[in-house]
């Protein structure tokens, strides 16, 4: 009995070509489906007022109306918003971080009892949402006094997204040999030295993912915002983005332009981390 033979090498060409023609015009279907809400949002930024409110509407604008981009600045202080949304989520961050890596690192490292129920009791944080406890979070900000300042929405944002870091960076730690800072050790680093010096390096993908996850969770947040400030200079853009349609106006035009430009912090954020949360997806996949 004859082993058949294998198909010539121009069909396997043949196959690769196709599969690679089919996963790419699949990878183009899904882009065009996550971006086509960003191009609706584009074109209702730049339509002007009177052709929202007519009816029936047109998808495109009848006259392009690019200085929607500009005006909303002077509608409403949206630099003023958009200055608490980065310090909010910059400052989560830089706390979350803070917490998040020695808690990580020492459980990673160390093996004492209840280590295993303290890793639980944080992933089980984890699934308690904001919104499910905006009323005890509302009543502890005014028993510290706190309620209508910036810190109440740093600290609230650090402590929801505290527990995903914890559990990623200690993922991360874990994976890196102990024989590494060892031979830091022998080389004369004392234990904050190994850790600057060999495992955040290492742990770099890990950390991006905190950072990136941290911050647009922070910057998104919208229910505590809503809930704890009240005055107009401490509101996140998040929260100032709905005025723009109220009961007695509606400026489309200004909150579709408003919303666009919330993007844009992210999407810098994403250019300048790009390499590392790559290295991050892609970390263990080669041995």
């Amino acid at each position: 009995m004859t082993a058949r033979s294998a198909p010539p090498a121009a069909a396997r060409r043949r196959t690769v070509r196709l599969r690679t023609v089919l996963l790419t015009a699949t990878g183009w279907l899904v882009a065009v489906a996550f971006l086509l809400p960003y191009l609706q949002m584009g074109v209702t930024a730049l339509k002007p007022e009177k052709e929202l409110t007519k009816s029936p509407g047109t998808y495109l604008p009848g006259h392009w109306t690019w200085s929607n981009f500009t005006d909303v600045w002077s509608a409403a202080p949206v630099w003023t918003y958009l200055r608490v949304s980065l310090t909010v989520a910059a400052a989560a961050t830089v706390v979350t971080l803070a917490c998040a890596l020695p808690a990580a690192y020492y459980t990673a490292r160390n093996r004492f009892r209840g280590r295993n129920a303290f890793l639980l009791l944080v992933l089980v944080t984890q699934m308690f949402a904001p919104t499910a406890l905006v009323i005890g979070i509302y009543r502890e900000m005014v028993a510290l006094d706190l309620t209508d300042t910036l810190v109440a929405l740093i600290l609230v944002n650090a402590a929801f997204n505290l527990p995903f870091c914890v559990w990623i960076l200690h993922g991360y730690f874990s994976s890196i040999p102990k024989e590494l800072e060892e031979a830091a050790f022998l080389d004369g680093a004392g234990r904050v030295g190994a850790l600057t010096r060999v495992t955040l390096p290492i742990s770099m993908p890990g950390v991006v993912t905190a950072v990136v996850y941290t911050f647009i969770a922070a910057w998104n947040e919208y229910i505590v915002a809503l809930t704890v400030t009240a005055s107009p200079d401490r509101k996140p853009l998040t929260v100032a983005i709905p005025s723009f349609v109220t009961d007695y106006q509606a400026h489309w035009q200004f909150l579709f332009a408003a919303s666009l430009i919330a993007i844009v912090p992210v999407v810098i954020l994403f250019v300048f981390i790009e390499r590392y949360l790559i290295g991050g997806l892609t970390a263990g996949s080669v041995k």
